[in-house]
């Protein structure tokens, strides 16, 4: 794959964007995703810079081998969301149980205007009060990145569930 120039200028630029507030949100570039797709969602690839991700796509609902937008996007959030649970977690002093479970559906829907999307995530921290474990994904979803960048444009609810194990009691 050949390098991207202009990769750099552009992140740079999307980093200077105002925030709903009217400031200027600045800081670290810590990565730069780049990836190159050909073909589109119906029959196309996708292939990241360093090969480390190599996907066919395909239209949601087809038998062609391949995964669709939707798919992909569900993942990144909900990678991105696990890693603010376990932050805000370990900042809250919270010792996170492994069996931390986030299920994310993203709809793709076509109204009367366009094309919209809408996610729900049902989270469960086994082990965890209800309290504490509502607060740390109260504080996620404020702290993760995918959660910032669609907030006011993609309808978003995230549920605590229970668990077997789920302790109905106030922590401290």
């Amino acid at each position: 794959m050949q390098p991207w120039p202009n990769a750099v200028a552009a992140v740079e630029r999307r980093s200077n964007r105002r925030n709903d507030l009217g400031m200027t949100q600045q800081g670290t570039i810590i990565y730069t995703a780049k990836i190159r797709t050909v073909g589109g969602r119906d029959n196309g690839a996708l292939r990241s810079s360093d090969g480390q991700l190599d996907i066919r796509l395909s239209a949601p609902g087809t038998a062609r081998f391949g995964t669709n937008p939707e798919q992909l996007f569900a993942a990144a959030w909900s990678a991105g969301f696990e890693r603010a649970v376990a932050q805000i977690a370990r900042k809250k002093n919270v010792n996170l149980p492994a069996a931390v479970v986030i299920e994310t559906e993203v709809d793709l829907i076509l109204s009367s205007i366009g094309y919209f999307l809408r996610a729900r995530f049902n989270v469960r921290m086994p082990g965890l009060g209800r309290d504490i474990a509502e607060a740390i994904m109260d504080e996620a979803q404020q702290m993760c990145p995918y959660s910032n960048a669609i907030r006011g444009n993609i309808d978003a609810t995230f549920q605590l569930l229970p668990s077997a194990d789920f302790q109905e009691k106030t922590d401290e």
